[in-house]
């Protein structure tokens, strides 16, 4: 099984997002280990969320092992109206890393969801807190069809489902690269 782990993602990273690194097996949120005072990259990733959600406090299921859950800290010192563009920025870098690494072209479903052939494959939710946007990023990756949620307004799939099978560490490193590559091109204007 593919390992999140901080050895088998840090000496991946590209970039500084991701280089104060905590991994943990199982979670409530990844958003409640991320401390205020972490520096901006500082990324929380989890093998499972107990009580993930998304956005308007629907949940965020996965069986253990299977997905890519993990928050991102940022820092960005902008007018506070612009905030609620990180939403859109976060989803854009999530799909271009599932492309790079899956050669699928996820649609962005606004305001939130990424979606490949009409179903949800991932979410972001950014939550901006006292000096600080917290960037909660769930992809389903490794999910059988049988075990993605019956129970929901969109329909599920999982990158497993779509083309085989994904490694969840190469994924992360994409994703965390592009994420900076385009958060600094936002800051920038």
């Amino acid at each position: 099984m593919d390992s999140l782990a901080r050895e088998a993602v840090v000496p991946r990273l590209r970039g500084r997002f991701g280089r104060e690194y905590l991994y943990v097996e199982s979670t409530p949120s990844t958003q409640l280990l991320l401390s205020p005072d972490a520096p901006e990259g500082a990324v929380v990733v989890a093998g499972e969320q107990t009580a993930g959600r998304g956005r308007l406090g629907r949940r965020w299921l996965a069986p253990a092992g299977t997905s890519l859950l993990c928050s991102v800290q940022l820092r960005p010192r902008v007018d506070s109206r612009r905030l609620p563009e990180l939403t859109r920025v976060a989803a854009r870098a999530c799909g271009e890393a599932i492309e790079a690494v899956t050669g699928l072209a996820p649609e962005i479903k606004q305001p939130n969801d990424l979606l490949v052939g009409g179903r949800k494959v991932a979410g972001v939710l950014a939550e901006a807190r006292e000096d600080r946007v917290v960037l909660g990023i769930g992809i389903n990756v490794n999910i059988d069809a049988a075990d993605l949620p019956q129970d929901v307004d969109l329909p599920a799939t999982s990158l497993l489902v779509e083309t085989g099978r994904t490694d969840r560490a190469e994924l992360l490193v994409e994703l965390l690269e592009r994420l900076e590559r385009r958060y600094k091109s936002w800051l920038s204007g």
